[in-house]
């Protein structure tokens, strides 16, 4: 859903960031951004250990808004291999730590969590790798808007992770079960991704 959904999300989010980069007491700089909104998003985690599910919530939506802010501001004013390297590390540390604090909040369901944390490892490590060889046979792709590395995109991507989180904040009741679809949607993304670049990167 990501390349369907940059057109209208990129629109409000260039709005705010030329408002933020003509404000210089703001000092405005994309990876400030990036940094403090990862920093609001840990307070998901710590919601989810006290079962404060809405204020969870929350956070998780303000991190992804932070998140779409920094892109936005970084293309106004200058996009760094140090900003894009932030963003992704940060993104993917966020992710993981939302899902550690459902299994905290229900230990329970802890395997779900890590079944989840599984599937989370294919994604990520299928979407870096291809992008490490498409860097560098000079691949490039601008569906999902203007990137610092390549985008393999999938079944579950931002998108779709984050309305995974939003369903599990409103019926956390059935965490177990929204984490035991959308593992094995990522699952299948990871063999669509493997399948894919078996094929690109063929010699």
């Amino acid at each position: 859903m990501d390349a369907t959904l940059r057109p209208w999300i990129d629109k409000p989010l260039n709005v705010v960031a030329t408002l933020i980069i003509t404000q210089p007491f703001l000092k405005p700089s994309a990876d400030r951004i990036t940094m403090t909104g990862f920093i609001i998003g840990l307070g998901a985690p710590a919601a989810l250990c006290l079962e404060q599910y809405t204020a969870a919530l929350a956070f998780i939506v303000l991190n992804r808004i932070m998140d779409g802010l920094d892109g936005a501001v970084a293309r106004k004013l200058a996009t760094t291999d140090r900003g894009g390297y932030l963003d992704i590390v940060l993104d993917f540390l966020f992710y993981a730590g939302v899902v550690f604090g459902f299994s905290l909040a229900q230990p329970e369901h802890a395997v779900y969590a890590a079944a989840l944390l599984f599937a989370f490892m294919g994604t990520a490590s299928s979407f870096l790798a291809f992008a490490i060889f498409a860097q560098k046979r000079g691949l490039e792709t601008s569906m999902r808007g203007k990137k610092s590395i390549y985008y393999l995109g999938g079944l579950t991507e931002g998108t779709e992770t984050i309305i995974a989180f939003v369903l599990m904040c409103l019926v956390p009741t059935y965490f177990w079960l929204i984490a035991l679809v959308f593992t094995a949607l990522c699952i299948i993304t990871t063999a669509a991704r493997i399948r894919f670049a078996w094929h690109v990167l063929s010699d």
